[in-house]
């Protein structure tokens, strides 16, 4: 028996900002909310236990770390690299330095909230 990752948990200053930027990219929906602001979104038609994890935004106003020891990767499902990176700086990702040498095959990029994520090369299938 093993364990699988259900859903990742990300404090958030603004719930609502960090939701509506993180749907737009993985194409996920609002699933619920809870009484403490908590926003959990997650695949159409899926939602909680499916094949992908969901995300909660969970608000909380303590100061975030300089550097966080997770990130997220995603990976274009539909287009090519470029394009994908193109598209995510218009939905509001900025680049991130975080001491990459410039040779990688990746992008570093932060959220509207600062927290960094990387957009991967190589394409995937969409589920």
């Amino acid at each position: 028996m093993a364990c699988r990752i259900s859903e990742l948990v990300i404090d958030a200053a603004d719930a609502d900002l960090l939701a509506a930027f993180w749907s737009e990219v993985l194409g996920y929906v609002e699933l619920g909310r809870e009484d403490d602001g908590s926003i959990e979104i997650g695949p159409p038609d899926t939602g909680f236990g499916g094949p992908q994890p969901t995300l909660v935004l969970s608000p909380s106003s303590d100061p975030r770390p300089e550097k966080l020891r997770l990130h997220i990767d995603v990976s274009p499902t539909d287009r090519d690299q470029g394009a994908e990176l193109e598209r995510l700086l218009a939905l509001g990702a900025r680049p991130a330095d975080v001491g990459q040498t410039g040779t990688e095959n990746w992008h570093v990029l932060a959220d509207p909230e600062g927290n960094e994520f990387c957009l991967l090369h190589a394409p995937v299938q969409p589920l």
